[in-house]
């Protein structure tokens, strides 16, 4: 189940736009949208990625009219992150999506009986410490 749910996660949307949006440029959009006027370098914090990379996801989300640039009034040196009308109906999109997503998980939950809930709980936290320790460099 958590594959069908991640390649759903990963397929291009319109979120309601005129462009297709990828699902490393909706995820940028969501992280503007909660840090309103944030930079490049606190952009590249928040996700956990390089500074390079961010700006080539914004490039492409500034050609598609959904991120706009303006210089920061605080610091010239650098730009502050906002979105568009667009962007911003995009987001709005992206968060109901993953509303109707958990939605439907919390109704399946409704149904399921404590014994049920406790194996679940234990079944991810399990495998949650399992994938945290995993080494990605094992070889045969």
């Amino acid at each position: 189940m958590a594959f069908v749910l991640m390649e759903l996660d990963k397929k291009t949307r319109y979120y309601g736009t005129d462009v297709q949006i990828y699902h490393s440029e909706i995820h940028v959009i969501k992280a503007i949208a909660e840090h309103p006027g944030i930079h490049v370098g606190g952009l590249a914090d928040v996700l956990g990625v390089t500074k390079g990379a961010v700006s080539e996801i914004l490039k492409k989300l500034e050609r598609k009219a959904l991120v706009k640039k303006e210089v920061d009034a605080l610091n010239l040196s650098r730009y502050s992150l906002s979105l568009t009308e667009k962007g911003k109906k995009a987001h709005k999109n992206h968060m109901y999506y993953h509303d109707v997503l958990n939605g439907m998980v919390e109704e399946e939950l409704q149904n399921a009986t404590e014994v049920e809930l406790e194996f679940l709980l234990g079944f991810f936290s399990a495998m949650i410490s399992r994938i945290e320790n995993f080494d990605e460099n094992i070889v045969k």
